[in-house]
């Protein structure tokens, strides 16, 4: 199963070091069955596409849980054994994380296929939305604007030779 791993330039620094992504559980985005109720006429791409747009808010808010790190969305794709995949937002037929699932063990990088960071002229966006995020969650508009804002930022794509290059 293809999850996607939320993470920031620090958190992927430390994978590459360790050589896993953990420790367990590890929170994941997926293609679920309640995303697949929640998107009816979607594709897998689509799917994919916003299983891969929640790992994104997911790293903002790891973001706004460290104000050091740099603020860039790192989002990983890894392919893991579907029964490495627990249960969560998705699996217990919940809309507010319907890609959500919880891995039983650190997922080891030769899992993973791809990296997805945001390129540097979204920093101001995203640095907006990180300040926005609590306000946004509270239900506030004008707040919901700046995040919507970094998530109209496309993340670039990196092959997992490429990655080290990020950290450096």
């Amino acid at each position: 199963m293809r999850v996607y791993l939320p993470a920031t330039l620090p958190v992927l620094d430390g994978a590459l070091r360790a050589g896993e992504i953990g420790p367990a559980p590890v929170p994941a985005y997926t293609v679920t069955p309640a995303l697949r109720e929640w998107y009816a006429h979607a594709d897998l791409e689509e799917l994919e596409y916003a299983a891969m747009m929640h790992a994104a808010r997911a790293s903002l808010r790891l973001l706004r849980a460290d104000p050091d790190v740099p603020r860039r969305r790192v989002v990983l794709a890894a392919d893991v054994p579907d029964e490495q995949a627990g249960r969560g937002g998705g699996f217990d037929g919940g809309f507010d994380e319907p890609t959500l699932v919880l891995l039983a063990a650190p997922v080891p990088l030769a899992w993973v296929v791809s990296g997805h960071v945001d390129d540097l002229a979204a920093v101001p966006d995203v640095t907006a939305a990180v300040q926005a995020l609590a306000a946004a969650d509270g239900g506030d508009d004008d707040a919901q604007f700046l995040v919507d804002g970094a998530e109209g930022h496309d993340l670039m794509w990196y092959a997992t030779q490429e990655l080290g290059d990020l950290t450096g």
